[in-house]
């Protein structure tokens, strides 16, 4: 299922730093937990648990950081995260940066909270999507650190006049993709089928994160429980007992556990646990049932992480279309490829994901997640099952194009600038709900 097609060593070692940069482990919502990250940064450098804590928000960081389940916590939203970064939150854990909390340290993390000691304000001046500023304060002293643009991307940090990091000024002028390597669907295709095996294998701890996260959700209660709906006898009896229904069930099980705040880690695409999870389960359970190999599945998973990194290049992190659209893409390129597709097969599905999926909109990170997972990925077998009969939505119909490189540019526009409208007014209900 390879092609001889091969790829410039140089490009070659761009693309496998690109995964590898992007394909990283995360514990929670990936917005909650980079907002601990840069309280943590904060007060690491005030060397001293803070008596205040300043946070500013870019809109799309604060609307993915409302609704979540903080692992570990049994509690939802920003307050306990920006309490625990500072009480227990190591930086070098990045977006495992809650990994050593504990039931006291939640305590103390109520107390935090009760005795008033965090603001959290929207920074509508933000100059970009994905930026949070923190300030910590300890009598006269003072820590301010800023990520931005990526969910670890620390881009300032000074503590009393001590200026340790300024990269402010990359933000500006620079889109988010423009360091990284350019790509096409069909750099994507040639990597994941010729690259060697044993440069690939990184990709199956993204299969292991996933499945064990997937797994754990059936032991408890978490979310929405459409995981667990789908595997008993009702969904059983209403979808099937088929690839179909198990793909679905898997993927928003694992989808459930984290976004009800499982202490559970998932293998992220892009900055998005649940993109990771889309991205990844819908592959290994169709490999596992249809019996593919180990290397078609290595290579399979490679092909949907990375068409996921691809997409988001344009996209931008932070949008207003859901991130499932994108990952569920991946997933679809990745089963096409299993059910025996060559490239010309893989970007069918693409097209066929684009029509269907584009406009989805993003509401926010939250326990509902599940179904908007479940949507995607049962898009994505559909797509692939018509893209490996050679059936396709031709160039006369809406978003699509011949030129698979051009539809995926044609969604990622319509995500990110069509939608900005659509964007705000989600914030503005989101922020004026009464609950």
């Amino acid at each position: 299922m390879t092609n001889n097609k091969t790829i410039p060593d140089m490009t070659q070692d761009e693309i496998l730093a690109l995964i590898k940069r992007e394909v990283i482990p995360a514990i929670g919502c990936t917005e909650p937990m980079c907002v601990a990250l840069c309280v943590a940064h904060a007060t690491e450098a005030l060397g001293e648990e803070p008596e205040s804590i300043q946070v500013g928000l870019s809109a799309n960081v604060l609307k993915n950081a409302m609704g979540v389940g903080i692992p570990g916590t049994g509690m939802v939203g920003l307050p306990i995260a920006i309490a625990l970064g500072a009480l227990i939150g190591k930086s070098a854990y990045r977006l495992e940066v809650l990994h050593d909390c504990t039931p006291e340290a939640v305590e103390r993390g109520r107390q935090f909270i009760a005795e008033g000691r965090i603001n959290i304000t929207l920074d509508k001046e933000a100059c970009d999507k994905l930026y949070v500023d923190v300030v910590c304060k300890k009598g006269n002293r003072r820590a301010e650190a800023i990520i931005a643009r990526e969910h670890t991307r620390l881009v300032y940090l000074c503590c009393d006049n001590n200026l340790m990091l300024d990269e402010r000024s990359a933000l500006h002028g620079a889109s988010e993709g423009d360091s990284h390597t350019d790509l096409t669907l069909r750099q994507v295709f040639d990597f994941a089928t010729t690259t060697p095996l044993e440069e690939l294998e990184f990709i199956n701890e993204a299969r292991a994160l996933n499945e064990n996260a997937a797994q754990e959700a059936l032991k408890g209660n978490y979310g929405h429980e459409l995981g667990k709906t789908l595997s008993r006898p009702l969904g059983k009896g209403i979808m099937g007992d088929s690839i179909f229904s198990h793909i679905l069930s898997v993927t928003s099980s694992a989808c459930d556990a984290r976004m009800a705040g499982a202490m559970i880690p998932v293998m992220s695409n892009s900055g998005s646990g649940n993109q990771g999870i889309a991205a990844t389960l819908p592959v290994v359970v169709f490999a596992r049932e249809n019996h593919n190999t180990e290397e078609e599945l290595t290579r399979a998973l490679v092909l949907s992480h990375l068409t996921a990194i691809y997409i988001k290049q344009s996209l931008g992190r932070l949008s207003a279309l859901c991130g499932c659209v994108v990952a569920s893409t991946g997933s679809s390129c990745g089963i096409t490829y299993l059910m025996g597709g060559q490239y010309e097969q893989v970007a069918y599905s693409v097209k066929n994901m684009i029509a269907n999926l584009a406009g989805m909109v993003c509401d926010g990170a939250k326990p509902s997640c599940a179904l908007k997972v479940s949507s995607g990925v049962s898009t994505a077998v559909l797509s692939a099952m018509l893209a490996i009969q050679n059936k396709f939505v031709t160039n006369v119909e809406g978003l699509i194009e011949d030129d698979v490189d051009r539809c995926i540019r044609n969604l990622t526009l319509v995500g990110a600038k069509g939608m900005q409208e659509t964007d705000r007014m989600v914030l503005d209900i989101m922020t004026h709900k009464k609950c």
